[in-house]
């Protein structure tokens, strides 16, 4: 597969949003509630069998580069595994479409920022990411921090890409997320975003980005 421009990919939006913002389950909800849209995604459930290996590189990111991180394993090493969620998002949105609407999760922003975030503030990979076919806008998913907290089991269930310093606590969880968020809006500063406020359920959200998407 050839590497894709902008003039061979389809129009298409990002979901975006902080750490347990809620949008692999508006994704989840959009698949059924418009079966006829590309989903792209690096979570579990909308990978291929075929794209297997991305799960097996993001379980050893988890579990083992990041708990080893400035010690067993380098920051670029880092950057390296992440790069390969990166291009699969890329890659997959040369194969979407077919007149339907193209949702993708995050793209490189989320990502990129968690980067610069542990200290990767001017590798030289983000120019290339910074180059990829970029959308035609941006659905911000925002989410209170009591309830991410709740969300992430109070720190139980975070990662070390998820909060500041060696362990999860409430405040470093918030500030990191908070921290996050402003360098994902830095990075879709140039286009439009359309903010999204958080509902009482995942099919009311679904809904609102159905409505934007399809506007």
């Amino acid at each position: 597969m050839s590497a894709p421009d902008s003039t061979d990919v389809p129009p298409f939006s990002v979901l975006l949003g902080a750490d347990y913002a809620g949008k692999s389950s508006v994704m989840t909800a959009l698949r059924s509630a418009a079966p006829t849209w590309s989903l792209v995604s690096v979570d579990k459930t909308f990978l291929d069998q075929e794209h297997a290996a991305l799960s097996r590189l993001k379980h050893a990111l988890v579990a083992d580069v990041l708990p080893g991180l400035g010690t067993a394993y380098s920051t670029d090493f880092a950057v390296s595994l992440l790069q390969t969620a990166v291009v699969h998002l890329r890659d997959r949105l040369a194969t979407a479409g077919d007149g339907a609407p193209v949702l993708v999760d995050s793209y490189y922003y989320k990502i990129l920022a968690k980067c610069r975030l542990v200290g990767a503030d001017h590798h030289p990979m983000f120019a290339w990411w910074r180059s990829f076919p970029q959308p035609r806008g941006v659905l911000y998913l925002d989410v209170a921090p009591d309830v991410a907290w709740t969300r992430c089991a109070e720190g139980a269930q975070a990662n070390p890409l998820e909060h500041h310093g060696a362990r999860p606590d409430r405040e470093s969880f918030e500030t990191f997320q908070s921290d996050l968020r402003k360098l994902m809006l830095d990075e879709v500063r140039d286009l439009p975003v359309v903010f999204l406020p958080e509902r009482a359920a995942v099919d009311e959200t679904a809904r609102d980005v159905w409505e934007v998407v399809s506007g």
